[in-house]
């Protein structure tokens, strides 16, 4: 029977797991095959801390699917991998076919061994030196080399079959979506919240998002680009709700009414009033911010306290102790940079003071803001809220 590219999909901290580790299998195996779906008929199951992906006929799109699968959370390493009989000869011809352009343009290799079904008759290096001097044999050309060799082979003895791979290539790690809880992620259009909404979700927190709209302050484009910037965190974080809500004339009785040093802080502490509203109907934990420490003048230790007072709801700040380089590199890395800078900007832009409170008493923005209707700006906004579902 012919034998079809595989892909091994390998666990990381799910490994770790005590009792409970059957809970994450199971809820990343679910979600394997369902991102695995789009890309063809695939048969998938785990064994030994591998997810195995098995495609059942020629249209399944492989190359696609090993994209998809390095986007999963929970998977450390994926490897493509042609599975044969588990004699040497059969691994030596499955290699030399499977590798043959590898091969061709490599001056030196080695053959490196894993079993992971132990009672083998042959150990690791047995198996490697076995099928070492026979691709030796079959590319004369090509000679073995222990030490930094141009090509390795990777053999894998499992239970029903021995696979063929080169190095395998880093998955996204952390835990399956959905094994953390649920939390509702503030997302602008700026390069921080998408990265705080991708490492929050790293961790295992299945999402909902929030978005924050003032027009004529803001654009139709402005909003688009957020729903964009959504499509993109959906391949690791899976579909998610796009919460939009109304904030205009939140901002317009801010300025009329509220001294200018502290317009973006009674900004964000509407959005957090608003968020937890949003996350109570959702039946949702937590709040996600973007926030890094110091950043910005709404981002000092005094000003996040006084942002954050007004709920009571954990809010969780992935970003709170990386600066902005670190956060370009990963909004670079998931793939949410270019989106992120494109030149529309967002409601919190909108009226930003010349010289914001960077050590704010929360008594004075508590008595600043008291020149506000709070409760009926709050329950206007929050009944103008829309969703849309966000899909891979």
């Amino acid at each position: 029977m012919e034998r079809k590219e595989t892909l091994l999909l390998k666990l990381g901290e799910v490994v770790l797991k005590g009792l409970n580790r059957r809970t994450f299998e199971d809820r990343l195996l679910a979600t394997v095959s369902r991102r695995m779906r789009r890309y063809g008929n695939f048969q998938t199951y785990l064994r030994q801390s591998t997810v195995y992906v098995e495609p059942l006929n020629d249209e399944c799109d492989m190359d696609a699917a090993f994209d998809a699968a390095q986007k999963i959370f929970g998977i450390a390493r994926v490897a493509r991998a042609i599975p044969c009989e588990r004699e040497p000869d059969a691994i030596t011809r499955a290699a030399a076919a499977y590798l043959r352009d590898e091969f061709a343009k490599a001056r030196t290799f080695k053959v490196e061994t894993k079993r992971a079904d132990k009672q083998y008759p042959l150990n690791s290096i047995q198996v490697s030196q076995e099928v070492g001097g026979r691709l030796a044999e079959t590319f004369p050309d090509v000679r073995a080399e222990m030490k930094n060799p141009d090509l390795t082979v990777y053999v894998e003895i499992r239970e029903k079959a021995a696979y063929v791979h080169t190095p395998s290539v880093l998955g996204a790690g952390g835990l399956p979506v959905g094994t953390g809880g649920r939390a509702l992620s503030l997302l602008s259009g700026g390069l921080d919240s998408p990265v705080a909404s991708w490492m929050i979700a790293r961790r295992g927190v299945e999402l909902e998002l929030i978005h924050f709209v003032s027009p004529p302050y803001t654009s139709p484009q402005a909003q688009e680009k957020v729903a964009q910037l959504a499509q993109i965190l959906t391949a690791s974080c899976g579909r998610m709700k796009l919460h939009i809500v109304p904030f205009t004339r939140i901002q317009e009785e801010i300025r009329r009414h509220c001294p200018e040093a502290y317009f973006t802080l009674i900004m964000r502490r509407f959005m957090m009033r608003l968020s937890e509203l949003v996350a109570k109907q959702s039946g949702v934990t937590a709040i996600v911010t973007g926030e890094s420490l110091g950043q910005v003048a709404s981002q000092t230790m005094k000003a996040l306290a006084v942002t954050e007072s007004v709920v009571s709801s954990p809010v969780l700040r992935p970003l709170i102790g990386m600066d902005k380089v670190d956060i370009i590199h990963m909004s670079r890395k998931i793939g949410t940079y270019d989106t992120s800078i494109l030149p529309y900007e967002d409601c919190c832009t909108v009226f930003t003071p010349r010289h914001p409170a960077t050590r704010p008493a929360l008594a004075e923005v508590e008595a600043a803001e008291a020149a506000l209707d709070v409760e009926t700006l709050c329950a206007e906004a929050f009944a103008g809220v829309t969703w849309q579902w966000v899909k891979p």
